[in-house]
């Protein structure tokens, strides 16, 4: 737009509303414009004429006189407001409501798709500290749940904290926007929020939250929702596990597939390997990468009975990633217990805490946990470092376990256990996502040691 558009006395506010320096808006006033207008349009003088060119330019680019836009600018129609007091102002996006949740920052800067659909976030609200979040869209590949057969929810984290949420979606597979799917599954998201400042103080320690669009409730009656709410202790894995046993058999996609180890493993004809998947939360692409590792994988309940696992005959055995607490889900550990030494066992996440307590050791929350796409980890046999994908507050105590039991990978960032091994009991456990490609191929390793593990056991 021209400068001369801008004639003494006025300016712009917010995106394509005009506004005089009193705050009266021109476009809302169209008795009044009308009347300007007729007079402009009859007057010979110069800066007269200039004004009204002007005007008439901007209405019929930008019809900004009949634009149906209430606001010019985002309002502040949302709160977050933490269970120390902290009360943070944006713009609601998404859902309406009221929900409240643990707040966690995720510090990747691609895979919002990936993060809003693992259902490790149960319970929990995601700060995003890459500042512009939703230009991609949503697209219905990359859901990491609800593509299950008998779990058909997508969304089930409480809700999503964001700087700047991207006007415009730019992605040749995008079926809707950010927003649109937000609301579709009842997430509440919150936009134009100091997310930077918001970091530095979860950086202090985990907070419960309170995010809310309901203008008739107190900031004080929602601290003390925050304050009245904890995930200690909850168990949060029967909320996102399936309920029935199923089948899954469909391997990554040909066109994504990276492994070129794949066949050399598992060569054409190989019988493929039984494997029993407990779902505490299991994501698709973890069931994606089994199946390409020609695995059959029976998805069995969280809690469903040793007895029962080990009457399908498996090859082996896979405890999944899931959300919550981990000393929260005693069932889970008790049948760990049962199956350990009866087959091969790989643990992910959730599952690599069920483990460490069946080993004897007791799990304990971390300050502000792990939650990004960039933690280095050290595999210490080989000294080989991965970069990986991880989501968890919890974390197993190594000094706690037995000497049987091998420490084989570190976190570099605070030295907390991240993988173990039990070669007695055929058991191995990462604690982070080999799935989710974040170096982008690094810990598919993990995948090729179950496999061979299950290959020495025919």
């Amino acid at each position: 737009m021209a400068k001369g558009c801008v004639a003494r006395g006025m300016e712009r506010r917010g995106m394509g509303r005009w506004t005089n320096a009193g705050g009266i808006s021109m476009r809302k006033n169209k008795a009044v414009n009308n009347h300007v207008r007729n007079h402009v349009s009859s007057s010979n003088h110069p800066l007269l004429q200039r004004l009204y060119a002007c005007k008439r330019t901007v209405a019929a680019i930008g019809e900004v006189e009949d634009a149906a836009v209430e606001s010019p600018w985002d309002m502040e129609d949302c709160r977050l407001v933490l269970s120390d007091g902290s009360i943070l102002r944006g713009s609601a996006f998404g859902a309406k409501g009221t929900a409240v949740g643990e707040v966690v920052f995720n510090t990747a800067l691609t895979g919002y798709q990936e993060i809003l659909t693992d259902p490790s976030y149960a319970g929990q609200f995601v700060v995003f500290t890459q500042p512009h979040i939703g230009n991609t869209g949503i697209n219905m590949e990359d859901m990491e749940s609800g593509t299950q057969p008998l779990n058909k929810k997508q969304c089930h984290l409480g809700g999503i904290v964001v700087r700047r949420l991207s006007p415009l979606v730019s992605n040749y597979r995008s079926n809707m926007t950010l927003g649109e799917y937000l609301e579709k599954n009842n997430v509440i998201g919150i936009a134009n929020v100091d997310t930077r400042a918001l970091t530095r103080k979860l950086r202090e320690g985990c907070q419960v939250g309170c995010i809310s669009t309901d203008a008739s409730l107190t900031d004080e009656e929602l601290q003390e929702k925050a304050r009245g709410w904890s995930i200690l202790g909850l168990d949060l894995i029967k909320t996102v596990s399936t309920k029935e046993v199923y089948e899954w058999d469909e391997g990554t996609d040909g066109e994504w597939e990276f492994n070129p180890k794949l066949k050399e493993l598992v060569p054409p004809g190989t019988k493929p390997f039984h494997v029993v998947a407990y779902d505490f939360g299991i994501k698709t692409n973890i069931l994606r990468r089994l199946a390409s590792f020609n695995c059959k994988v029976t998805v069995v309940p969280c809690d469903y009975p040793a007895e029962k696992v080990l009457e399908l005959n498996p090859e082996g055995i896979f405890f999944s990633n899931g959300p919550g607490d981990p000393s929260a889900a005693p069932y889970a550990v008790e049948n760990a217990k049962k199956l350990l030494g009866k087959a091969p066992i790989f643990g992910i996440c959730m599952g690599h805490q069920v483990l460490g307590q069946a080993f004897g050791s007791p799990t304990f929350k971390l300050k502000f946990g792990h939650h990004g796409g960039n933690h280095p980890i050290k595999h210490k046999p080989t000294g080989r470092i991965e970069i990986s994908s991880q989501n968890h507050n919890y974390a197993v105590d190594p000094a706690q376990l037995p000497p049987e039991v091998e420490v084989t990978h570190v976190n570099l960032n605070d030295g907390t256990c991240a993988g173990m091994r039990n070669a007695y009991m055929k058991a191995i456990s990462i604690q982070y996502h080999p799935e989710a490609s974040p170096g982008p191929h690094d810990a598919d390793v993990c995948f090729e040691e179950f496999v061979e593990m299950m290959l020495k056991a025919r």
